[in-house]
């Protein structure tokens, strides 16, 4: 794995517990979102060529109700809306909704 490679999945994995943090004190009703539960995909999400795994497929489907959530925040948005976020979503047939981001 090369430095590069390396520091951006550092990054994601940081963003990842920065919103598990800000997600703890959300109300009852968004208990189940929890970035952290898309931790198989980091490697799709950071990587054009990696194909996701079917339990990232399987995760991304159990926190599609949550996109929009995530989208909200600038860190992690990009898990959401980014080429290689939609790339994850389209191989794991999984349709994202149109958000609409305060």
């Amino acid at each position: 794995m090369t430095r590069n490679t390396s520091s951006s999945n550092l990054l994601v994995f940081a963003a990842f517990a920065l919103f598990a943090v800000m997600m703890s004190e959300m109300p009852v009703s968004m208990a189940a979102c929890q970035i952290t539960k898309l931790t198989p995909c980091l490697t799709s999400f950071s990587s054009s060529i990696t194909r996701p795994t079917s339990d990232c497929c399987r995760k991304l489907k159990t926190q599609l109700p949550c996109l929009c959530t995530y989208a909200k925040y600038r860190h992690l948005s990009k898990y959401v809306t980014s080429p290689n976020a939609r790339r994850v979503a389209r191989l794991c047939k999984v349709k994202v909704p149109k958000c609409k981001v305060f």
